[in-house]
């Protein structure tokens, strides 16, 4: 199973959107281990969407239709309706 995801920071008022095998590590990872990259920029984050995949091909695609701006605009969406 592949969870594609959006992550919001609250702090920073920015939105990641991403895809991953472990939901749990990848979170991890965004917040606290990786020590390069856009994310750490904007700790921390918090899980506002998920969504299962059976397939990496399902969820790379369901990935970039969430990067559009339709897509980010759904995302926000869910984040202004909490």
């Amino acid at each position: 199973m592949f969870t594609v995801y959006a992550l919001y920071s609250s702090k920073h008022n920015k939105i990641y959107i991403g895809y991953t095998s472990n939901l749990e590590n990848r979170l991890n990872s965004h917040n606290i281990l990786a020590t390069k990259g856009w994310t750490i920029k904007f700790r921390p984050w918090k899980i506002v969407y998920t969504e299962e995949h059976s397939t990496k091909s399902d969820a790379m695609k369901r990935e970039k239709q969430l990067k559009s701006a339709k897509g980010r605009e759904f995302i926000w969406n869910i984040i202004n309706e909490n």
